[in-house]
């Protein structure tokens, strides 16, 4: 299967302290292995929500094309490396776990009439990882938090009682995350930033950057604009639709290539 999730559920208190300490070791923006900790717990917060597709089709041509526009994207290479996986649910949404795991739901592929969409959709995610929007998401405190007490310790010594607050830290950290995605929402800009991203990732990997705009058209004509998924969690798509437009750039696309990705699209999603 593509992607590794793994949660906190199995994992002795020496374990968690290790990950805690890896992951807040002070203070400071988290380097790419602790996002990389932070992003497999909150993969697996994501898929006790919702489950895994199991379409090993499906989930290779996902990844191809994930993969295609991560390689074009400005941080093509994280600590753990892209990994991207299908939700079974019919919701439209998709989401960017901290450190490199993209979860894209089924809903969210159907709605999507090419693979030119498909792209722009992994595309908005992988902004966001890129931008490191996920652990921008994580509360101050509770850095400064794990930071303070780790300091007071020389030795890798520990009370249970300071065990427990490392773990409550570290599991904080991740609700603070995955509320992000799943209930609040990025920021505004956070989300127009990842599309100005988008359009440029789309071009260089040779995708129609005016696929991004086509679909979120569609889900304003459809109505999907004010229902749930990723229109609970994203700004309004009439908002989104006019910035994308504003930022358009003609993008140069293989004609000669589109008839193989509609093929490739039609055989793994139809």
């Amino acid at each position: 299967m593509y992607g590794v999730f793994i949660g906190c559920a199995n994992v002795d208190v020496g374990s968690i302290s290790r990950i805690a300490q890896q992951t807040f070791q002070a203070a400071r923006p988290l380097s790419d292995e602790e996002e990389y900790y932070i992003g497999r717990a909150v993969g697996a917060r994501l898929l006790s929500t919702y489950p895994l597709l199991e379409n090993d089709n499906l989930t290779a041509y996902v990844n191809l094309v994930g993969q295609t526009i991560a390689i074009h994207s400005d941080d093509p290479i994280t600590y753990g490396g892209y990994h991207f996986a299908v939700l079974d649910t019919e919701e439209i949404n998709a989401f960017a776990c901290p450190g490199g795991m993209i979860l894209i739901t089924k809903g969210m592929i159907d709605e999507s009439q090419n693979e030119d969409e498909l792209a722009a959709v992994l595309a908005h995610e992988v902004a966001h990882i890129n931008h490191r929007d996920g652990v921008a998401a994580i509360q101050k405190a509770r850095l400064t938090g794990v930071a303070t007490l780790i300091a007071t310790e020389a030795a890798q010594s520990y009370s249970p009682a300071e065990i427990s607050q490392l773990v409550s830290l570290f599991e904080g950290s991740v609700d603070d995350v995955f509320k992000t995605l799943v209930v609040n929402g990025y920021g505004k800009s956070q989300e127009y930033s990842a599309d100005e991203s988008a359009l440029i990732y789309l071009s260089r990997a040779g995708y129609d950057p005016q696929a991004l705009e086509i679909f979120l058209e569609r889900l304003m004509k459809q109505g999907q604009a004010s229902g749930g998924g990723i229109m609970k969690t994203h700004p309004a798509t009439g908002d989104r639709l006019e910035r994308v437009k504003n930022e358009m750039t003609p993008g140069k696309v293989d004609e000669a290539l589109v008839e193989l990705r509609m093929e490739r699209f039609e055989s793994a999603v139809r």
